[in-house]
């Protein structure tokens, strides 16, 4: 593997081997779904070659068990590109930071170094590490505990007094009134007269001081209030001052990234991101591999060729993250800044936007004048998509335009088997109820991609969106909602394990994530694109499927083989 050294571009790497133009594809990478090209994959083992044997800096992808400090796994990008003199290289690039620092020789610079000694960046994030300090000090020591306790005591003292001079006023009135009642049949009525104006002024005097007594109270209590006030305004004025600061810190930032296109035309992150009417910029745009790449490419004159981004180390423990997998750029950092980079290139087709072969068949499996029970062919959507609208429930609208079918559950668009639609309201209902109150039976058979040594088990992993990378799911104990799986072995062929799923709760991905995940079977469904490596299809198939029907209440099974 060799460095191009003797190049004026240190960034520019070349091919051993020489490239023949007519192996260059036609068309750039879709970043968002592709099969990666074989120079892209010829340049990623270049640049795996350079991370087994650098020796510059040191990093810890949790791929050598005595390294130290927390292991931190990375996306690496590779761009094959041509430059002027019609040279095929590539260029080198990663995602975010590595060994601490965004900017190394063998990779593409970033597009704005905040690392920079005394750089804005990093002088306000001094500012901001200060504010956490001060926040955690106040919160971490027990001031507020005490002052809560203070408060709470001074608070009974003064109910307790209050209450007793109440008491005291009440007693007080008693006596009056048991005065008015002895005197009133023993004194004249002159000096009744006399006594009354003199109760009177006692009630009056009474009230009065009432009155003191409260005004007196909700001053003791304002003044014992007050240190705990304070306490909590300091706290949420630091707490305040921090979020100002560092909205305006990400703000002056995403202002420095500044990105061309295929046209030279240059525009920052958030002008990217007004213009499609998308809310601020999520943290680290600009930072992932495929943007440095292509911005650098654009700078120095190289044409795009080809794409691909891998993983490297460790997977995180909440996303599934494989080594020397491909994997897609992410769609809610790079998604608005890749479309507006990628314009003026010839681009692949989306293939998420293309329509499916009309010649494609549903076959129908069992029907009656409540339901229709289908075997959905893999890559073929349930429910009409934003952009494609042919799916089972269109083609079987148009089958039974009078009918009107319901989808009672859907499948991923990648998943095959077995669908149940309703023919009516009231049998989608019943049907419905039993899918809420798991008395409906699923099974499922998939193919992994890899040896599985167990021959059974239960997986209990809380499932979410993520919000970065939609529709890719996530392991999440604090949002995620319970997800459940238990799995059984059929056997191991040609080093791939075919086993049945049972899911126990029905979220999105649930079987492909609990597969993939680390704390899962760490073993991803064959063909999975998003939690593992793309093939000819996803290897997941719904094969069997029990529920009571609508009407009869008779209990029906049905079971269609994979075609794998």
């Amino acid at each position: 593997m060799m460095d191009n050294c003797l190049s004026k571009d240190i960034y520019f790497h070349e091919f051993e081997e020489e490239i023949n133009p007519l192996s260059l594809p036609t068309h750039f990478t879709f970043p968002f779904c592709y099969e990666p090209h074989e120079l892209a994959k010829k340049a990623s083992e270049y640049v795996q070659h350079y991370l087994l044997t650098q020796q510059e800096w040191i990093h810890n992808f949790g791929l050598e068990p005595e390294m130290e400090g927390q292991a931190i796994g990375k996306m690496f990008g590779v761009l094959v590109v041509q430059d002027r003199n019609k040279k095929i290289g590539f260029l080198a690039g990663f995602s975010g930071k590595l060994a601490g620092k965004n900017d190394h020789r063998y990779f593409v610079p970033p597009v704005f170094d905040m690392l920079t000694e005394n750089s804005f960046f990093l002088l306000e994030e001094e500012h901001l590490n200060d504010l956490n300090k001060q926040i955690a000090l106040l919160e971490e020591r027990e001031i507020g505990t005490e002052l809560r306790r203070k408060l709470e005591q001074t608070k009974i003292k003064l109910d307790h007094q209050f209450i007793q001079f109440k008491e005291n006023l009440k007693i007080q009135k008693k006596e009056r009134k048991l005065l008015r009642d002895q005197s009133k049949s023993v004194l004249s009525a002159t000096s009744y007269e006399l006594l009354e104006q003199d109760l009177i002024k006692q009630s009056l005097r009474d009230k009065h001081e009432l009155r003191v007594f409260q005004k007196q109270y909700e001053q003791d209590m304002a003044a014992a209030e007050q240190p705990l006030n304070d306490y909590v305004n300091t706290i949420a004025n630091l707490k305040e001052e921090r979020r100002k600061r560092s909205s305006q810190l990400q703000n002056k930032l995403f202002a420095q990234y500044n990105f061309q296109n295929a046209h030279g035309e240059s525009k920052n992150v958030m002008d990217i991101f007004n213009d499609l009417n998308k809310p601020q910029p999520p943290a680290g745009s600009g930072e992932c591999a495929a943007p440095k790449l292509l911005q650098y490419a654009y700078l120095n004159q190289y044409k795009p060729i080809a794409l691909a981004e891998f993983w490297w180390g460790q997977s995180p423990s909440a996303e599934v993250r494989r080594h020397l997998h491909y994997y897609p750029a992410c769609r809610n950092k790079c998604e608005p800044i890749l479309g507006y980079m990628l314009q003026g290139l010839l681009v692949d087709k989306n293939p998420m936007l293309e329509n499916p072969d009309e010649n494609i068949m549903l076959p129908i499996i069992y029907e009656d004048e409540s339901l229709v029970i289908i075997n959905k062919p893999e890559e073929f959507l349930s429910v009409p998509g934003i952009h494609v609208q042919d799916s089972v429930y269109t083609r079987m609208l148009q089958k039974y335009p009078n009918a009107g079918p319901l989808i009672v559950h859907r499948l991923d668009m990648s998943t095959s088997g077995i669908l149940v639609l309703a023919k009516n309201k009231e049998a989608h209902k019943i049907i419905q109820s039993q899918f809420i109150n798991h008395t409906i039976v699923k099974q499922y058979i998939a193919l992994l991609d890899g040896v599985i040594t167990e021959e059974s088990g239960m997986i209990s992993l809380p499932i979410r969106v993520d919000l970065d990378d939609r529709p890719r799911q996530l392991v999440c104990y604090e949002y995620g909602k319970k997800a459940i799986t238990r799995w059984e072995k059929i056997g191991v062929v040609a080093g791939k394990t075919k086993v049945r799923f049972f899911p126990l709760t029905g979220r999105t991905h649930q079987l492909r994530l609990h597969a993939a995940h680390p704390d899962g079977m760490n073993c991803p469904i064959v063909g999975d694109d998003l939690y593992g490596q793309k093939s000819n299809r996803l290897h997941l198939h719904a094969a069997y499927i029990a529920f009571n029907h609508p009407v009869t209440n008779e209990r029906m099974h049905f079971a269609v083989e994979p075609n794998f």
